[in-house]
């Protein structure tokens, strides 16, 4: 009863398919009908807010603190028809969901805040043991939607309850936030210390632990008990606190497999820490026979175990089960040297010797491949994840192994499901031919193969569905990506009339865009509906808003964080740690001059946290990074741990990545800091490309050292960077190869060339030399299509909208008249997948008088149409670019940006450019930042910082540039700033509370 968790039954993954399906609908019934319940019953919110604001306080009496919590114990209660049956209050009946007592999903969504509040507020001694257990239970859903600013944990918890709390923490791993998980940790190690070993971690300036004795640097606190209070959060630990733990301790846990099974629920660990980990663990393990009996043991850590000794097909099978899914950069080398030691195992071909390869099947050779009969590769391919990805010749081989002789022909349904995982090599003409009202009833198995499809098959699938099925009934049926393929062109056809049409469904930024019109003119924008498409609302409609509208929008605004901007922060020089943890966004605005008023502890908390901002004013960065060096020391000395913590911030500075130095633990430490990054700089990926070609040539100069009897310990200073391209380094490298010099791509041998002719093939950004020695090599892209064209018997006015996707890039080869020539209702179609193509000037200028003779002139072009043509807006003159209305300008893709002339980008208005947003105002170059007057550059700087005002400065038209309250945050489409928002924004938990459930 206690010890039930009604919510931890709820694992979807050992649900049916039709279960998942009522448990969504139920979750989406079950969120309308709190919100509608809360709305409709404004007692409520009344009620919530006496509570909180009469909870006991210290100056309150024991009898008044006891009445309360008794009554709000007993209305706790009440939800329940059966005090004994507590896990009601998690539990769903999938079966029949409307049978739930429908008061009980109305009460849990303000009783789970309520209990929290109850058990962070209150003091323990006037809570039973049931009681707590109840509290826990109701809590546990709140904690799920709880942002990391308003978590709160309680003051103190005794030995018994912290077990029940950490217990409860642990069943909400997975959902939480790194943030959030952060915290929890901080809170767990401070009460693990001060109940078990009477002494505080907390800084000397926290008052409260100025009461207690500081504890020992060398107390060893993460005992056995802690470890397993800790479970999964130990994934958040600094590698420090490894030290912290007694090796016989940690040996037993890792000995009893609780390590493994703790670290199931752990996606990703940093990487010192992990290798940390490791080395503790490899201090419990005696020898090979101790290493075959724990080998199963590692869990996450063996992601770092890049010096595995040599072991049988069998050992290797096992570890290589646990390294299946780490993708950090040194452990392909040992996944490859694993499955060669599996692969020589005779039966390892059967079904069960390559089910338990997991996702490593990938690294298996096209003829390796082609050597698997084809009932055993079908039950794997069936069984694969939704991430696997395999090369193109690993794809053909596959395909044709499950199609044989088919090609073109058309094949069911089911057999298409089958081919999920290798969907990708599927033949666009077999996915024109699908039968189209079945696959539509398959809707989960189309939403997963969708995924998977490149745009040139997503186009050519709609081709084939269009042709039998109308458009009003594919946005109704359609999944993700091929609903985002659909063209504005049949989005229009669709007939959409209502917003019921389009709720609940993810759609691209152009067609959000569209609908968001589409809807303003139908007076329609019921803004907490939108969900998606609140991405294409202009700046005009959001400063159109009526007064009565303003709550709706503010509530849209709040559920999606992304659309709120930040103001800065004063008077800081008093603050506190915790003072600063309650700044939230608003701490990642302030400059650097602002930040060195603060107290050096409270800084150096500052900076680590600002370590996790989304977004920091580019013209803060310069100081920020000198701060950060005044603070930490230079860069060059820091260990690994500090640059996990701090190398966020450091990625921000061009100039402080490429001063990094070439240590052996950098390379994974990137490649971690990278995962969290919205898109790496070219710096960064130099750096990536340095630290591969020189790792590579320091190990093998170190072996060669070694052998000639010269021990030098300095891993930098005889590093060599690799004289030429090999194929693991090729293969290792992916888009990275762009940063080999010409001559070393031309001492590449052509069995390297050979092997790797498809990654360098599908790298972009080659210059001119390097181009000219691969053209020796391969063929150039002319050629390309040349080959193409010929191998299809293809011309140019031949191509559908799927070819044109699928060639891609590679339409750059096409001649003047040959883009002319093709078919434009075809490109109308096309043009909004095509948004990674990035020709030469010439080319784009081509294609430019494409659009505008599928679009009319650039001066009427909409958002939505702007959004759908990426990187081709480039190619407008300065006269067209002048000419676009300056609400479009935050919907040019960020791409394209560094690729406009900087005479054509100096053309824009004062407008345009405040209207450009701050992502897009962070691509503009420092040439074309240099061809702008003063006026323009100021407008550039407003709309960098989210700052725009009135300024009396004027457009193109030569009327004053409107004032539009909006910055654009990260898609491209605006957003509210602080300053617009907090008019009308006021506090909404009660509604928030009704989205518990989900």
């Amino acid at each position: 009863m206690a010890g039930k968790s009604g919510l931890a039954k709820l694992d979807v993954g050992v649900l049916s398919a039709e279960q998942q399906e009522k448990l969504r609908q139920f979750k989406i019934k079950t969120r309308i009908d709190n919100e509608k319940y809360l709305r409709s019953h404004p007692e409520v919110e009344v009620l919530i807010g006496d509570f909180l604001s009469d909870l006991p306080m210290e100056n309150r009496n024991a009898n008044q603190s006891n009445t309360l919590l008794s009554a709000f114990l007993n209305v706790l209660d009440s939800v329940s028809s059966v005090r004994g049956d507590r896990e009601l209050l998690g539990r769903v009946n999938l079966d029949n969901p409307d049978k739930m007592e429908s008061s009980a999903c109305y009460m849990q969504a303000f009783m789970g805040p309520l209990s929290w509040a109850t058990l962070t507020t209150q003091d323990e001694n006037n809570i039973d043991s049931d009681d707590y257990d109840t509290l826990l239970l109701a809590a546990k859903p709140a904690l799920l939607s709880m942002p990391p600013k308003r978590m709160t944990f309680p003051t103190r918890v005794k030995g018994h309850n912290m077990k029940k709390m950490m217990k409860m923490l642990q069943e909400v791993y997975g959902p939480m936030s790194d943030d959030q998980r952060t915290q929890v940790v901080k809170w767990a190690k401070d009460q693990i210390t001060e109940n078990y070993f009477n002494c505080s971690l907390k800084p000397s300036s926290d008052a409260r632990s100025s009461l207690m004795e500081r504890c020992k640097p060398s107390l060893k606190w993460l005992n056995l008990e802690a470890l397993i209070m800790m479970g999964p959060y130990l994934s958040r630990l600094a590698p420090g606190d490894v030290d912290s733990s007694p090796k016989e301790k940690l040996c037993e846990f890792f000995r009893s497999a609780r390590l493994r099974s703790t670290m199931s629920r752990v996606t990703h660990m940093n990487p010192s820490l992990g290798k940390k980990f490791l080395r503790k663990v490899q201090q419990c393990i005696g020898g090979q026979r101790e290493f075959a009996e724990h080998v199963e043991k590692f869990g996450t850590l063996a992601c770092y175990y890049y010096d595995a000794p040599d072991l049988t097909a069998n050992l290797s099978g096992k570890l290589l089960s646990q390294i299946a899914n780490c993708s950090n950069p040194g452990v392909t080398k040992l996944k490859k040297r694993l499955l060669k030691s599996v692969m020589s195992n005779s039966d390892s071909t059967n079904t069960l010797a390559l089910s338990e390869l997991g996702s490593s099947v990938t690294l298996l050779t096209p003829k390796q491949l082609s050597m698997i009969p084809g009932t055993n590769l079908k039950e794997v391919l069936k069984n694969l994840g939704p991430n696997i990805r395999w090369t193109k010749a690993q794809l053909h081989t596959l395909v044709k192994k499950q199609l044989g002789n088919k090609k073109c022909k058309g094949v069911s349904s089911g057999e298409l499901m089958v081919l999920q995982s290798v969907v990708e090599g599927v033949p666009s003409c077999i996915l024109k031919h699908v039968n189209a009202q079945e696959i539509l009833r398959d809707t989960e198995g189309l939403k997963k193969i969708s995924k998977r499809m490149r745009k040139g098959q997503l186009q050519a699938m709609l081709q084939g569905l269009r042709e039998k099925v109308e458009p009003s009934e594919l946005v109704q049926k359609l999944p993700g990506p091929l609903l985002r393929s659909i063209s504005l062109n049949n989005l229009d056809k669709a007939n959409i009339t209502s917003l019921d049409q389009v709720e609940n469904k993810t759609w691209s930024l152009s067609q959000a865009a569209f609908l968001a019109k589409k809807m303003h003119d139908l007076k329609q924008l019921q803004y907490r509906r939108l969900r998606s498409v609140l991405q294409g609302l202009t700046c005009k409609m959001i400063d159109k808003v009526a007064d009565s509208d303003m709550k709706d929008l503010a509530q849209a605004v709040e559920e999606t964080p992304q659309w709120i901007s930040k103001v800065q922060g004063t008077a800081l020089s008093g603050l506190t740690i915790e003072d600063v943890s309650r700044l939230g966004p608003i701490l990642c605005e302030l400059q650097p001059s602002q930040l060195h008023l603060m107290a050096p502890d409270v800084l150096n908390s500052s900076l680590q946290a600002m370590a996790s901002c989304h977004h920091i004013p580019q013209r803060h960065r310069g100081a920020l990074i000198q701060l950060l060096n005044q603070t930490f020391g230079d860069p060059s000395d820091w260990s690994a741990d500090t640059m996990e913590s701090l190398g966020p911030l450091l990625l921000l500075d061009d100039n402080a990545i490429s001063a990094l130095p070439n240590k052996p633990w950098m390379k994974d430490v990137l490649y971690f800091l990278k995962s969290s990054l919205p898109h790496a700089s070219d710096a960064l990926k130099k750096k990536f490309f340095d630290l591969t070609i020189t790792s590579t040539t320091s190990n093998g100069a170190r072996k060669k050292r070694a052998a000639n009897g010269n021990s030098s310990t300095d891993s930098d200073s005889n590093a060599v960077n690799a004289e030429y391209p090999t194929v693991e380094l090729i293969e290792e490298l992916g888009t990275n190869n762009v940063y080999w010099t010409p001559e070393q791509l031309n001492i590449t041998s052509m069995d390297t060339f050979l092997a790797t002719v498809e990654i360098l093939g599908s790298v972009s950004g080659y210059d001119a030399d390097q181009l000219a020695v691969l053209s020796i090599k391969a063929t150039e892209m002319r050629s390309v299509w040349k080959g193409v064209a010929k191998h299809n018997n293809l011309t140019a006015q031949q191509l559908g909208a799927a070819e044109m996707v699928a060639l891609n890039r590679f339409l750059c080869g096409l001649s003047s008249s040959e883009i002319q020539q093709l078919n434009m209702d075809a490109f109308k179609e096309a043009v909004g997948s095509m948004d990674g193509i990035h020709c030469s000037f010439e080319i784009t200028q081509q294609l430019k008088s494409l659009c505008v003779s599928a679009f009319g002139n650039p001066r009427t072009w909409h958002e939505a149409q702007v959004s759908n043509m990426g990187n081709i807006i480039a190619g407008l003159n300065a006269t067209e670019l002048a000419s676009l209305d300056p609400s479009v300008s935050c919907y040019f893709s960020k791409t394209c940006i560094a690729l406009i002339p900087q005479a054509n980008f100096a053309a824009l208005s004062v407008a345009q450019l405040e209207a450009l947003g701050p992502d897009n105002a962070a691509m503009v170059t420092n040439e074309q930042r240099a061809a702008l007057t003063d006026k323009q550059l100021a407008a550039l700087e407003r709309t960098s910082t989210g700052s725009i005002e009135s300024t009396g400065s004027t457009g193109s038209t030569g009327s004053p540039d409107p004032v539009d309250p909006v910055e654009n945050t990260g898609s491209g489409a605006p957003s509210l700033t602080v300053e617009g928002i907090s008019a009308f924004l006021k506090p909404l938990l009660f509604l928030i509370m009704g989205f518990l459930l989900l």
